[in-house]
């Protein structure tokens, strides 16, 4: 890959100039005592979001990637980094409590749903009007999704939900949960799943927020006991759960997103402000760190030159993905180290390097966890073979689980 490949062509540095003629005149930009987040941490500001994105619906640009009939600009995905680039230089609210619904939700219903619900769903999601969670994980199924025990009965016209989730981000406000219920318990676990919207205010749906130790509560235990769905809520065909869930793991792996306004320059200029960059201890682990972030930056460039040239995104994903929660934790390590005693110390909205410090080890978590993601880079990196898996191809209802 030449240095070539790393710079805008003339049609992407045009592409940023209108991006810049459209945030400019709308936009203040980041300063350097500008707040950080990491993907929401502390900074559940619903309203603020929602006039962010009422200006960037403007001109399309709330949700670029979308097809132009439902309210985007048809944007590649080279395009759409171009964007969040830009972007990234304005002081905003985090729109990671929205990011659920615009850019796992929508492409899945985009993908999946009919005319009907993605006419009836996908203008509340651009708008942030309704804000939707993802009703996947559950406390027996762990890193292997398809083992879900949460069961939907049909009822005439509609199905009737029990069993629990877990770590849904935002389920506590959110209007709507994209569901995975099984359907089918006599076929092999892929088979018998089935995705559903599930309205977050029907009977039988009970939410109870989990506090993390950053302060922030953002994830959700969600019970549901008989609680009814409509059969027009399906999203797409009995049994074809699965499908539907790997559409939405692929885009959340896209999703989940870089440092959240956490930059090099910020890091520098605490280490500078603590009187330390005379350290060579602290110049070592500067350098590591500074590293890593280029390292990041790097790779998402080579990405960016594949998806020019017409080659998918492949694992890169989940390269990434490991390598951002890696940097994180070296970063709000060093921080912290350089606060000294006081790093300890912490009132809430009064140090942000604090509360990144407790929120970067969830990064190995949410989003696949980092041994999933190294699975993956096994096998499709490096040719392993997949891990035994006894259970694929034998009936739910007759693989062992513990009581």
């Amino acid at each position: 890959m030449s240095a070539a490949d790393l710079q805008d062509t003339p049609d992407e540095s045009a592409f940023r100039a209108e991006v810049r003629a459209f945030l400019e005149p709308r936009l203040a930009l980041r300063g350097a005592g500008s707040r950080m987040s990491v993907m929401g941490s502390a900074d559940d500001r619903v309203d603020e979001g929602r006039t962010l994105l009422a200006q960037l619906d403007e001109g399309g640009w709330a949700v670029p990637t979308w097809p132009v009939e439902h309210g985007g600009r048809a944007a590649t995905a080279t395009q759409a980094g171009i964007f969040h680039q830009e972007l990234a230089r304005y002081e905003t609210p985090d729109l990671y409590p929205f990011m659920v619904g615009i850019s796992l939700v929508a492409p899945t219903l985009l993908t999946h749903g009919t005319a009907a619900q993605q006419a009836r769903w996908l203008p509340a999601i651009r708008t942030g009007e309704e804000i939707w969670c993802q009703l996947f994980s559950e406390p027996n199924a762990g890193s292997d999704l398809a083992g879900l025990e949460a069961r939907a009965t049909r009822d005439g016209d509609q199905w009737r939900v029990t069993g629990q989730k877990v770590w849904s981000s935002r389920a506590h406000y959110s209007e709507w949960g994209l569901l995975l219920a099984r359907t089918d318990s006599t076929v092999p676990k892929h088979a018998g799943i089935t995705a559903f919207a599930l309205d977050m205010h029907a009977p039988g749906v009970e939410v109870r927020p989990l506090r993390q130790m950053n302060g922030d509560v953002h994830f959700n235990e969600v019970f549901m006991s008989d609680a009814p769905v409509r059969d027009a809520d399906r999203i797409g065909d009995v049994g074809d759960g699965w499908r539907v869930a790997i559409t939405t793991l692929m885009h959340e792996r896209s999703a989940i997103g870089g440092g959240g306004g956490v930059t090099k320059a910020r890091l520098v200029d605490l280490a500078r402000a603590r009187g330390t960059t005379d350290d060579p201890l602290v110049r070592q682990r500067l350098a590591d760190v500074l590293t890593r972030m280029e390292v990041d930056r790097a790779t998402a460039m080579r990405a960016r030159a594949a998806m020019r040239a017409g080659r998918p995104p492949g694992p890169e994903g989940s390269g990434a993905k490991l390598r951002m929660g890696a940097t994180l934790k070296a970063m709000a390590d060093l921080a912290l180290d350089l606060h000294g005693p006081a790093g300890a110390a912490y009132a809430e909205g009064e140090n942000d390097w604090h509360r990144l410090f407790l929120t970067a080890p969830s990064i190995s978590i949410r989003g696949g966890t980092d041994e999933v993601q190294r699975n993956i880079l096994g096998e499709r990196v490096l040719g392993l073979p997949p891990e035994p898996r006894d259970d694929k191809r034998v009936p739910f209802n007759e693989v062992p689980r513990s009581t």
